[in-house]
């Protein structure tokens, strides 16, 4: 009403200066200077009485200038009437970009020592913003509190940053309970709780990656950014269920990113041409690779392969974790190739049942490998040696020049890639019009537990990963990352192939994960900062390595397995480093939730990692733990089913829908884990639903009977192993594996009989069985299959008559 009352005061003025005008005779240039003085003056008139309004122009002229916005869920915003909207807090423009997304105007709850800073007071003044602080009387909170109270029930719409704090290592704070007690007021019950999202902020000038505020540049301009406003959610909402709203919108808006991404083959040549003579990897054969280097290389093995790949969607390779290996599989790649990457500690059934799953009919190999691991390829042998033996000058000259003078899609076809020839064209099943749902690789998932399944991973998926991991640990071009891991395995074809490629950062290669004498002189030499390894494998360096040898690492990380405490404490002990636990699966790229380091500050701490946990979910992967019968989520702390939604879960099972379709629920993955989540989002796994025993009808869980046993003995290296056998009683008995001597076995069994452990979980002493070695896979995971086989094995040889 007001700002009907001034138009219409501006325009009654008008007419009497023009009545005035034509009444005195003016000339026209004394018209105009009087219309220009009116004109500013009623400008000047209207911002005294409007200055939100003009704030707000101004603000939508900033924010879409530097910004691109995208605004997802606008229908979700009351036309009318109070709300609260929850966002998560990236940036220092945060309520800029929120203001610019809405109609309606807002009042940003905005922490004191920003509300009072001289440059921002005077706009947070107009935007009638509420300062708040931790650090206030609880009088002064519970005033502030109440003034957001009131401006809800006035109809306005209040914005909470529930983190409290801008998020200094890209991912989610724990929700705090201010905006409980704002909606607290009975007067607000059916007042609507807005959750926000806002994604792609982070690594923009006013973020803190990489730990610089401003002082950085963009990598767009503009930039693009996805506001989302999720479905309304009732007023007496926790925390904890507006965080996970939050968390799933950031999961929707990731789809956005798409147009901005590529292929992992054309990131990889725009990295090498961006970085030409920055180090990129290196192995015992190969001391120093550089990036420009290593791209000639590839596009030379490429055009020699073309011949030999022709017809071909699917190729074969069986290379450990090498240089000569990481670039066979770029050529692919870059030819539009779907790279399979064979299990060589596989016995020779199961790998030619992968080679016949994705009809592989050429493998290429090494001469030297094939020596020293003896395996029947499956397949036409394509030796590594003789492909590249005998390099012409003029086939150096060309893969040179098309190095740096070719566009990347003509470089694609000028090596035999996609639309080279009409045969590909036939035999590429992979959509055109979007190269990233192409597929990338078919990894096979371990076996541990089964016959091994042909995962389809796209391009999507696994460069989503890779970004997903670079914004949670901030690689840099001086990282240097140990590829032990070998690249049929997923965090090795992720974590050590295509990370390095993509990111721009240092490999080094060894073939054998377990020489850990010369894994500590690659990690000294090349001044290697990040470990992806085992628990097993840590274990061994623990017994080889020296304590200088790990003197660079800044982060050692573990998955495919649980973190035993003991072994991250023997760990820390010995080379003052924890170790940080993460969980993947082959089916989600494979990373899915990593602990990191926590960031400190004055007055400030953002905890990235928690003891015992498999850390935070990454960015916009989304997770639910649910009631394995009902798939209903279960309270906070309490275990159940854990499901994962993202962008980096599978594209389905090769050659099995059916399969697909029972792990794949409405774009939740289910993982056969069983998990609890905390109320700041950190996850524990309690077991395997494969790693269960049913006896007397109670669930028993092996890896915490592993556990304790492993603490009644003091032992920090994998001593016992737990799994199960059938029992005409109680349906299952409890059997144990073990390395001990009879001796300490003894004095172990005297301790468990002793122990507070339930005596449903105490395996019988006639159910421990000595074998020589726990049985392992190539990813130095237990093989649990063949653990099974073993103790069933042992336990009907050592069977008395009459006995199950």
């Amino acid at each position: 009403a007001g700002n009907l009352l001034s138009w219409v005061g501006i325009l009654l003025a008008s007419a009497a200066f023009w009545a005035m005008t034509v009444k005195l005779g003016l000339t026209t240039r004394q018209v105009f200077l009087s219309s220009a003085v009116m004109t500013m003056g009623a400008t000047l008139y209207i911002l005294i009485l409007m200055p939100d309004s003009l704030l707000r122009l101004l603000l939508w002229m900033f924010t879409h200038s530097v910004y691109r916005i995208r605004v997802e869920g606008r229908d979700n915003i009351p036309e009318k009437g109070g709300a609260l909207f929850v966002c998560n807090h990236v940036s220092f423009v945060d309520a800029l970009l929120l203001l610019a997304s809405t109609h309606r105007p807002l009042r940003p709850i905005m922490f004191k020592d920003i509300y009072e800073h001289p440059v921002v007071k005077p706009f947070a003044k107009i935007m009638r913003a509420i300062p708040i602080s931790s650090q206030l009387r609880p009088r002064e909170m519970i005033k502030s509190l109440r003034e957001a109270s009131e401006a809800i029930k006035n109809g306005e719409v209040v914005v909470i940053f529930a983190e409290g704090q801008i998020t200094r290592i890209g991912q989610l704070l724990p929700f705090r309970r201010g905006f409980e007690r704002i909606m607290k007021d009975p007067a607000l019950g059916g007042t609507p709780i807005i959750p926000v999202c806002l994604d792609g902020v982070w690594g923009s000038i006013f973020s803190f990656e990489k730990g610089r505020f401003l002082w950085k540049v963009p990598r767009y301009f503009p930039y693009p950014v996805t506001v989302s406003f999720g479905k309304p959610m009732p007023s007496t909402s926790t925390p904890f269920e507006v965080r996970q709203a939050v968390q799933e919108l950031n999961t929707d808006a990731w789809k956005h990113r798409k147009k901005l991404m590529m292929p992992i083959h054309r990131a990889f040549v725009r990295k090498a041409r961006h970085h030409p003579l920055r180090f990129f990897m290196a192995d015992a054969r190969t001391p120093n690779l550089k990036f420009g280097a290593a791209l000639t290389r590839t596009i030379f093995l490429a055009r020699r392969l073309r011949s030999v790949w022709a017809g071909q969607e699917m190729v074969g390779i069986l290379m450990p974790p090498s240089v000569a290996g990481a670039l066979v599989n770029y050529a692919a790649l870059l030819m539009g190739k779907v790279p399979v990457n064979l299990n060589y500690t596989a016995n020779d059934e199961v790998m030619a049942s992968c080679a016949r799953q994705c009809n592989l009919q050429t493998i290429v190999t090494s001469k030297a490998f094939l020596e020293k691991v003896k395996v029947t390829v499956p397949g036409k042998t394509i030796l590594l040696e003789d492909l590249a033996e005998k390099p012409r000058a003029g086939e150096k000259i060309a893969a040179l020049l098309m190095t740096w003078m070719l566009p990347v899609r003509i470089l694609e076809r000028a090596v035999g890639g996609r639309g080279s020839s009409r045969a590909a064209a036939q035999v590429d099943l992979r959509p055109p019009q979007s190269p990233l749902d192409d597929l990338a690789t078919v990894i096979f998932s371990s076996g541990s537990t089964g016959d091994p399944k042909g995962v389809m991973l796209t391009h999507y998926n696994i460069i989503s990963n890779a970004d997903q991991l670079g914004q949670t640990f901030a690689f840099n071009g001086r990282d240097r990352i140990l590829g032990i891991l070998p690249f049929f395995h997923s965090f090795g074809f992720t974590g050590t192939l295509v990370i390095p490629a993509v990111l721009g950062i240092g490999v080094v290669y060894n073939v054998s994960p377990l020489d850990a004498k010369a894994i500590g002189a690659l990690v000294r030499d090349y001044r290697v900062t990040f470990l992806l390894a085992t628990p097993t494998f840590l274990q061994m360096y623990n017994r080889g390595c020296e304590p200088e040898d790990f003197g660079s690492l800044q982060f050692v990380m573990t998955g495919a397995e649980k973190l035993p405490d003991r072994v991250a404490q023997a760990f820390e002990d010995k080379f003052g480093i924890r170790p940080l636990e993460a969980y993947g699966l082959t089916e989600c790229s494979p990373a899915v939730t990593v602990n990191t380091r926590d960031f400190r500050a004055a007055g400030f701490r953002q905890v990235g990692a928690k003891r015992g946990k498999i850390g935070h979910p990454l960015p916009a992967v989304s997770v639910r733990v649910v009631d394995p019968d009902t798939f209903q989520p279960v309270p906070v702390g309490q275990p159940g089913l854990l499901l994962v939604r993202g962008p980096n879960v599978m594209k389905g099972y090769l050659g099995k829908p059916e399969k697909t379709a029972e792990v794949i629920r409405d774009g939740w993955y289910v993982t056969g884990d069983i998990a609890a989540l905390d109320e700041d989002g950190f996850l524990t796994i309690t077991d395997r639903l494969t790693r269960f025993s049913k006896i007397g009808g109670e669930m028993v869980p092996h890896i915490k009977v592993e556990e304790k046993l492993h603490e009644l003995t003091g032992v920090t290296e994998q001593t016992f192993a737990v799994t199960g056998a059938p029992d005409e009683r109680k349906g299952e008995r409890l059997v144990v594996l073990h390395t001990l001597s009879e001796d300490k076995l003894k004095l172990a069994l005297d301790k468990l009989a002793a122990s507070d452990l339930p005596n449903l979980w105490k395996p019988r002493p006639d159910q421990f069985f000595h074998v020589d070695s726990l049985p392992y896979l190539g990813t130095g995971k237990l093989d649990l299959r063949k653990l099974r086989e073993m103790a069933l094995k042992s336990s009907a040889d050592n069977a008395t008559p009459g006995q199950p």
